[in-house]
């Protein structure tokens, strides 16, 4: 990993952070993660790769980014406030998911990059994965897991506001 790599994860961890104080639902709050997660895309993706198995790579990681971005818009504390304006916060659950995705992709590079490049190697060649399938099947699940959050907690939030219903994250008690 290149120290730009670090500087773009760790722009991600503080962007979690940020969100575990509440604030308002709004434009910003959706367009503002979209546009990171475009640039991160235009950096490091630019071709997908189709021989051997690198789609079927890439679909398992994105499914990975699926099932943690569904878990991690569920695990969001959303309320309304006195004026019916969403509020959202990440809790402890959907923190631990969005940081465990950016910690597993980095500890995933980092290990490559130090001493498990022969092991990630043997398996690409047994399972027909080419190298260029890596970085965008690790790209596609922050991709989809941040993009699938940002979307199951707008229609949370837009169910809430449509129907007065309130909606709780797992965990939360009412």
């Amino acid at each position: 990993m290149t120290i730009s790599d670090y500087l773009i994860n760790a722009v991600f961890v503080f962007v979690v952070l940020r969100q575990a104080r509440e604030r308002q639902l709004d434009l910003r709050s959706l367009l503002v993660p979209l546009l990171a997660v475009a640039f991160v895309a235009h950096i490091y993706v630019h071709s997908i790769p189709t021989a051997g198995n690198d789609l079927v790579l890439v679909a398992v990681l994105a499914g990975v980014g699926l099932m943690l971005g569904v878990l991690g818009g569920f695990a969001t504390h959303i309320r309304l406030d006195d004026d019916g304006r969403p509020m959202v916060r990440v809790g402890w659950v959907a923190g631990a998911l969005l940081i465990g995705g950016i910690c597993a992709r980095m500890m995933f590079v980092f290990a490559v990059n130090n001493g498990a490049e022969g092991t990630i190697r043997s398996f690409s060649i047994t399972h027909h994965i080419g190298a260029a399938a890596w970085p965008v099947a690790l790209v596609s699940m922050a991709l989809l897991e941040v993009t699938v959050r940002l979307v199951t907690v707008q229609i949370r939030a837009r169910s809430m506001t449509t129907a007065g219903v309130p909606s709780f994250p797992i965990g939360a008690h009412a």
